[in-house]
């Protein structure tokens, strides 16, 4: 018998101040067998740092949205749609193979990739060549202490406060924050 996926759910108020955006999201994660908290927790800070471009890109009519993930290699981690269905933004978590990725880079006007495990430097050294031909495509490091401490914020229930400030996220749940500033690879 396959096993389940395991439902999250996180109301998450983003302040980012950066690019004036605020506002609260209702979000459900679902959490495929084998995803560890700290990779669902980098969806969602890649979604709390992505989450302006609702507004600046698509006028705030438009869908941002966790992809099927994990069972789904084709689909984004986290999309953001416009009401046409044109795929505006389309974000990735992990160290994925050059080709899906270029493939995705044909089909959404942009592409960022958060990458945080330990082996994401030897991977991204054997990538970046490949990926340099790439224009709209970003691609973030997530340092791996961040993303343990990341994992320990994971709860069925969250609720969480992000603020984005001089490119740098604050994620809190009002007992604990941690500090993510993402270094720039592409």
């Amino acid at each position: 018998m396959a096993l389940k996926s395991t439902i999250f759910k996180a109301n998450l108020q983003i302040a980012d101040i950066d690019h004036g955006y605020y506002a609260d999201h209702a979000l459900t994660l679902a959490r495929h067998p084998s995803e560890t908290d700290e990779r669902m927790m980098i969806r969602l800070v890649a979604l709390a740092l992505q989450a302006y471009k609702l507004q600046s890109v698509c006028a705030g009519d438009g869908l941002l949205a966790f992809g099927a993930g994990l069972s789904s290699p084709d689909e984004p981690d986290v999309f953001l749609r416009d009401f046409t269905g044109q795929t505006r933004l389309w974000i990735e978590v992990g160290q994925p193979e050059d080709k899906p990725l270029l493939r995705a880079c044909g089909k959404a006007d942009e592409v960022v990739l958060y990458c945080f495990s330990r082996a994401a430097d030897i991977w991204w050294r054997t990538m970046r060549d490949k990926l340099a031909r790439a224009q709209n495509l970003s691609v973030y490091r997530v340092p791996g202490a961040t993303a343990q401490a990341l994992g320990q914020l994971a709860q069925r229930n969250m609720q969480l406060q992000a603020t984005v400030q001089e490119g740098a996220l604050m994620l809190g749940d009002g007992a604990h924050s941690i500090d993510v500033e993402c270094l720039r690879w592409k």
